[in-house]
């Protein structure tokens, strides 16, 4: 369970105002002291997470976050790093003082988390001194409010049971391929090794889909680029071959019309995003002109080398095709742009390290703002004139 990336956990995070009760009940929640709990207002300053085990949901990650009225210094970028939590966030737990509550901070909350469409919590908290109307009035307003204590425990079990309630009613995560490829099948994973491929271990796209395949019973076969005309020969059956995106070209080369092609990154994009979306943004590439503002959204900090992907390969791609000079700007991790007025496309990479909620966040502000998004491996089919073959599997209409 603690091996499970945080990309693959539903992420469960905790709001309300300073202390109201946030890190001791998430304490209880988690049954140990992760988060430090103090009298002193302001005292989680930034997002504290910790993975836990859910039953019977599975591994999920906790999120503890600063008052939403952190008077203290520096609340105010406080404050931005809570609303940014709230983008990825599965489900709610707002936790308001049911003895001294504040109404207009919490109803402020209700508005952003309905602008997510993110399901949520009240925990009416510090039950035992609470005044009995209050909670009755919460009641009558909001959908699931759970008086709660974390002195006496009040609540705890209730409040754990309905968190398994909301989740498993939530989309289940989609499998990357066992919907498209039957028990029994074979993929053939194309890794070439170049000096973007990490010494002695594979990337966490591959491993994931290589899990994917073992759970669905689906039979993998990994190869590098160079060996994949022989391991073709070799195989007989062959359902799906999986490369990354930067051998698209030679990939699709060597493997036969006959056989289907894609990559890890368009995996990622349908199981994470919106692949739709993400096949519709890439025709924007037609109307850019140099000049333009491309904004890349990448979901993990790594070194930069003369072959990484999204800093040197599309971009140099992107101006050829165009015929001049992009301006192009960088987002990683879970910070995105406030304003995507000045952005004639937005690229997202593969997602591995985010989860699904935060990109389809990034989707619907995008289309919200009439701003087309796509994604790594959905442009590199495009400028490669293969991006009908790399996504005929999925039955995109």
């Amino acid at each position: 369970m603690n091996n499970t990336p945080n990309s693959n956990r539903k992420h469960i995070a905790i709001f309300g105002n300073t202390n109201s009760g946030k890190s001791s009940l998430m304490n209880k929640i988690l049954g140990q002291e992760m988060s430090l709990v103090s009298d002193v207002q302001g005292t989680t300053t930034d997002p504290v997470q910790k993975a836990m085990e859910l039953i019977p949901v599975g591994p999920v990650l906790l999120i503890d976050t600063a008052g939403l009225e952190d008077k203290s210094e520096l609340g105010e970028l406080r404050m931005k790093k809570t609303m940014e939590v709230l983008r990825k966030t599965d489900v709610g737990i707002f936790v308001i003082d049911s003895s001294s509550p504040d109404y207009d901070s919490f109803e402020k909350w209700v508005i952003e988390a309905r602008k997510f469409n993110i399901p949520f919590i009240v925990a009416a908290n510090k039950a035992e001194v609470a005044n009995s109307d209050i909670v009755t009035g919460l009641k009558s307003k909001y959908k699931t409010v759970i008086p709660t204590s974390t002195v006496t425990d009040c609540g705890i079990e209730e409040l754990k049971e309905e968190l398994v309630k909301i989740l498993e009613k939530e989309e289940e995560e989609k499998s990357l391929i066992g919907d498209i490829v039957p028990y029994g099948g074979k993929v053939v994973m194309v890794v070439p090794i170049d000096s973007e491929a990490p010494k002695g271990r594979l990337i966490l796209p591959q491993v994931q889909l290589i899990r994917d395949c073992l759970d669905n019973g689906i039979k993998s076969y990994v190869v590098r680029d160079t060996e994949l005309k022989s391991a073709l020969k070799d195989l007989k059956d062959i359902d799906l071959v999986v490369t990354d995106s930067q051998a698209f070209k030679k990939v699709s080369d060597i493997v036969p019309k006959e056989i289907k092609l894609t990559s890890f990154s368009i995996l990622f994009a349908r199981q994470k995003g919106d692949l739709k979306s993400f096949i519709e943004g890439v025709n924007a590439i037609r109307n850019l002109k140099p000049g333009d503002k491309v904004l890349f959204a990448e979901s993990c900090t790594h070194n930069v080398s003369h072959e990484d992907i999204g800093r040197v390969k599309i971009p140099k791609a992107l101006q050829k095709y165009v015929g001049g000079e992009l301006d192009f700007e960088y987002k990683v991790g879970y910070d995105f742009a406030e304003n995507l007025d000045k952005y004639a496309l937005v690229i997202h990479c593969g997602a591995c390290m985010i989860n699904r909620k935060t990109v389809m966040n990034r989707v619907l502000k995008c289309e919200e703002n009439k701003t087309p998004i796509t994604n790594y491996g959905v442009v590199l089919a495009f400028l490669t004139g293969i991006l009908d073959r790399s996504t005929e599997k999925f039955n995109i209409k």
